[in-house]
């Protein structure tokens, strides 16, 4: 069978994070809210359906570096491996601090920053936005000469080992704390407070935090998130924020140079009156409390949601391209549903109509599913009948206690 056996890593990481949070609990530390934790799985969710794009693109694009204009020709081997891996982690760690230091870098990294919880379920806030701005760094790797082959590999590790770093669960690890990056050097780099900002950008070792001046030990109790609480779950929010705001200052910034500061000049001193502007004209309210049907309503609707997604990277191979666009929109739409659903957002139901539209066409694509194709038009026609009458129903399941 034609399996993309990458599909395992959903629920290798599911376990983690459900191991965490019964730990949290049994513990009894507080380090989860369930709708920081929805809208961090989530964007999850979406980054694991963008790598059927991306990873594939990565290592063509590495391979044609390489082939081309490689300055040498390095052989795989032990020594090999170990300056790989020294230069994977060097490259990680200017690109993670250019990322917090240039704006429109920062705006394809925010995303990872925004929740206020610091658990595994925050690891997981990764997007193709962010990914493609790392593949540009990593360029640099076969241009050197290192195969391809061995830079995925490597990539690979860089993929999974800071995703065990983002708990507050593990404590201070002795002399590993001078070598490695720890849970307690990255709950420094996610927290708001003064003295921990731009700081501990390494991935997997700490070593270049000290050698250039950006390592900070955890001496206080961290306060997690953005310096300016986003304060939304909208999955389009939470993504493109930052760009709509560059967008504004630009367009409002007087001069050319004013124009280029707004897009290469520092986060730390972008105004952040257009944050402000822009939530004025949105409405934007935030939603912390939850009725135990909508509650359960979303958990449904996430679970699904990673179901159809690990099915859909393990069996990508046997899909057809118009087939996997149309999976991916409606996984798309399921996830901005979500967002919506934890914002309480009440058109909502337009878009879940929309939804089983597309699903139908997907469905209608694959002969075998003929039968329930049918009973899902019938009903798709019954609710077009009845559009109004089928809200106000819908509604009034989601938002009356």
């Amino acid at each position: 069978m034609r399996l993309d056996f990458m599909a395992f890593a959903i629920p290798f990481f599911l376990f983690f994070m459900g191991l965490e949070y019964y730990l949290s609990v049994k513990w009894n530390q507080k380090v989860h809210q369930f709708h920081e934790s929805i809208a961090n799985i989530n964007v999850g969710i979406a980054e694991r359906l963008s790598d059927l794009l991306t990873t594939g693109s990565f290592y063509f694009v590495f391979s044609w570096i390489h082939e081309r204009y490689a300055f040498f020709e390095i052989k795989p081997g032990a020594i090999t491996w170990l300056l790989l891996f020294l230069a994977t982690d060097f490259v990680w760690y200017w690109y993670h601090r250019l990322g917090h230091q240039v704006n429109i870098l920062w705006a394809a990294h925010i995303v990872h920053h925004q929740s206020d919880d610091f658990n595994y379920t925050a690891a997981a806030r990764i997007t193709v936005l962010q990914a493609v701005a790392r593949g540009l760094f990593w360029s640099v790797l076969p241009l050197l000469g290192f195969p391809p082959k061995m830079i995925v590999v490597l990539l690979l590790i860089h993929g999974t080992y800071p995703f065990f770093t983002h708990t507050q669960l593990i404590g201070k690890l002795g002399w590993l704390e001078y070598i490695i990056v720890t849970p307690s050097h990255h709950r420094v780099h996610h927290s708001s407070n003064p003295e921990y900002l731009d700081k501990n950008y390494g991935d997997m070792l700490i070593i270049w935090d000290k050698i250039f001046g950006t390592f900070a030990p955890e001496t206080t109790e961290p306060i997690y998130g953005l310096t300016k609480s986003l304060n939304s779950q909208s999955f389009l929010w939470q993504h493109f924020h930052y760009f709509l705001e560059l967008g504004l200052a630009f367009r409002m910034a007087p001069s050319v140079r004013d124009k280029i500061q707004v897009v290469f000049g520092s986060p730390a001193e972008f105004d952040p009156r257009m944050r402000m502007i822009l939530e004025r004209k949105l409405s934007q309210k935030v939603h912390t409390s939850y009725s135990a049907r909508l509650k359960r309503t979303i958990q449904l609707k996430t679970a699904s949601t990673i179901a159809v997604t690990f099915a859909t990277v393990l069996f990508s191979k046997y899909f057809q391209a118009n087939q996997l666009a149309l999976i991916s929109i409606y996984i798309l739409l399921s996830l901005i549903v979500t967002g919506a659903m934890l914002e309480q957002k009440r058109w909502i139901f337009h878009l879940e109509f929309i939804r089983l539209g597309i699903f139908l066409l997907g469905l209608s694509t694959m002969n075998q599913a003929l039968y329930v194709t049918s009973a899902l038009s019938i009903l798709f026609l019954g609710i077009l009948l009845f559009y109004k009458t089928a809200q106000r129903k819908y509604q009034a399941f989601l938002f009356s206690c």
